[in-house]
């Protein structure tokens, strides 16, 4: 009954048979794999899916769990069952009336017995009884008609005692049915042991894959959740710079529009004309007299030494009544627009990143005796203890070390996460760099460009020359981005949206190595991605 109800629960709900590839809908409810798809299948059309046990609704297709635990029921359900079965579905040769299970079956008289036909069956050795048979036949020697009693095992046949003595197994090794299935069983259960151990390590690859699935799809998730906020935060930019320049064209109409323009020159052209006309006039008098006296002459003047056409912006070549200034103006504002928009453009670069950022590991040869590396070869610390490191050409002099790979192409960047210091320096560097000296300093030759900070003043540095930052850094995060190919070296703060502090730009020559310097506390190379 037990057994009954069992199998009765390890029924599909839509085959109405034992589980074939269990899995489970997120609403809890388990299904064969085929007839689940089949279900689903037929719903595609509609747009929406649903449980065929609940109802529950799903607007996308759900997705299937293998249930491994319902899986492995199943399985030592069914290894449970066969032997009963065979048990019932053999009857006793004997009882011809009814039909009554048998519990042995005879291998000489080829008969199944009952319970009490059992009793009354003959005792002698030939009458070997065996589990309940249909098949009698495959335990005797198809050649002798004898019961097979020996296993040959350079054949690997079971034979009768004629093939023993007298047929074509004479001499050979031999065991008994009992040795040999004894020996038989004990392989399988070593060959059972090692695919139990193949099945828990498959399945915890399974779990393993489905466990990084899961995370994929969550950084997948965060990913387009950063990626929509920083679109988002892209045209909420463009929109103010966009009313900016609308504002200040506007501002530039009223300053001066084109009819104050001409009405300026209409007065001016009328007094001109005006001028011309009293002095036509006194030039064809006869009498000096009335010439030299006339009251308006005083104000008559050479046009040359009243300056030009002062008044119209002759001065500026006719352009500053006609807006020659607002078009320096407009120009300083093209430019004030362009640098705007190249800020917004490095912000991009500097923060989508889909990749994942560089395996970066410091190279404990090169590190100086004063600079202590972490097991994980992700953190530097200035210490006081003398690492006792032998003396090579690879290492360097001052408080710095590098890393052991570097970038000969493409696109990558790393983070940094300064600890403690007042004083650092990060960068990138040729593998050629010198290593002591005062020159092997990040950002003091050719070979090197660094960001650096000390006593919170901040400014990068490439070949001796420094350019100060006239503000703070204000996270202790740095992120890197190198392009080889466009020859791009820029330095980010990891702040709330991300800040562009500088770029340098440049041919690169060599392949380009990390590099930091520590003078105090500990610079720490983050593996995950910051925003």
């Amino acid at each position: 009954m037990a057994s009954a109800a069992l199998g009765k629960k390890l029924e599909c709900p839509v085959c109405l048979d034992l589980y074939t590839d269990p899995v489970t809908l997120r609403c809890g409810h388990n299904f064969c794999r085929g007839c689940i798809d089949q279900v689903l299948n037929t719903q595609d059309g509609a747009g929406v899916y649903s449980c065929p046990e609940c109802r529950t609704k799903f607007p996308e297709r759900p997705t299937l769990q293998k249930n491994i635990t319902l899986c492995n029921v199943v399985e030592n359900f069914q290894s449970t069952q066969p032997h009963q079965e065979e048990i019932t579905g053999i009857c006793c040769t004997y009882c011809i009336h009814s039909p009554v299970p048998a519990v042995r079956s005879c291998l000489l008289c080829e008969a199944s017995l009952c319970d009490n036909h059992l009793r009354a069956h003959s005792k002698e050795p030939e009458h070997v009884l065996t589990d309940p048979s249909t098949s009698l036949e495959k335990r005797k020697c198809s050649a002798h008609k004898k019961v097979l009693e020996y296993y040959c095992t350079e054949d690997n046949a079971c034979i009768c005692v004629s093939c023993r003595l007298d047929g074509e197994h004479k001499g050979h090794k031999m065991e008994s049915l009992d040795e040999a299935s004894k020996n038989k069983k004990k392989n399988l259960r070593n060959v059972l042991q090692k695919l139990m151990t193949k099945r828990e390590k498959t399945e915890e690859r399974v779990r393993s894959v489905l466990d990084r699935w899961r995370k994929q799809q969550e950084k997948a998730s965060g990913e387009a959740e950063r990626v929509t906020a920083l679109f988002i935060d892209i045209r909420r930019r463009l929109d103010d710079l966009e009313k900016r320049v609308l504002s200040e064209i506007s501002r530039q109409e009223e300053k001066m529009s084109l009819s104050d323009v001409i009405q300026k020159l209409e007065i001016k052209k009328d007094e001109l004309s005006r001028k011309m006309r009293h002095i036509e006039k006194l030039c064809n008098m006869a009498d000096p007299l009335t010439v030299l006296q006339d009251p308006d002459t005083g104000d008559l003047c050479d046009p040359e030494e009243e300056g030009g056409d002062e008044d119209t912006g002759g001065h500026n070549g006719g352009d500053e009544d006609t807006g020659g200034h607002d078009g320096g103006d407009r120009g300083l504002e093209i430019s004030h627009i362009s640098h705007t928009l190249s800020d917004i453009i490095r912000d991009i670069n500097g923060t989508f990143y889909i990749q994942d950022p560089a395996d970066i590991l410091l190279d404990v040869n090169t590190a100086d005796n004063n600079l202590f590396l972490s097991d994980n070869l992700k953190i530097a610390t200035r210490t006081d203890i003398w690492q006792n490191r032998p003396e090579t050409a690879e290492r360097f002099q001052y408080y710095q070390v590098m890393s052991s790979g570097g970038f000969s192409s493409g696109r990558h960047y790393w983070d940094v996460e300064i600890r403690g210091s007042t004083w650092w320096r990060v960068g990138m560097c040729y593998p050629s760099i010198d290593r002591m000296g005062e020159q092997s300093y990040i950002g003091d030759n050719n070979k090197s460009w660094g960001l650096e900070g000390y006593d919170n003043q901040y400014s990068v540095r490439h070949n001796n020359k420094e350019t100060l930052f006239p503000h703070q850094i204000s996270s202790n995060r740095v992120r890197i981005c190198l392009d080889y190919e466009a020859g791009q070296l820029s330095f980010y703060e990891l702040c709330d949206p991300i800040g562009h502090l500088h770029t340098f730009t440049t041919t690169f020559t060599e392949p380009l190595l990390a590099v930091l310097y520590v003078y105090d506390g500990s610079i720490k190379i983050t593996e995950e991605q910051q925003p």
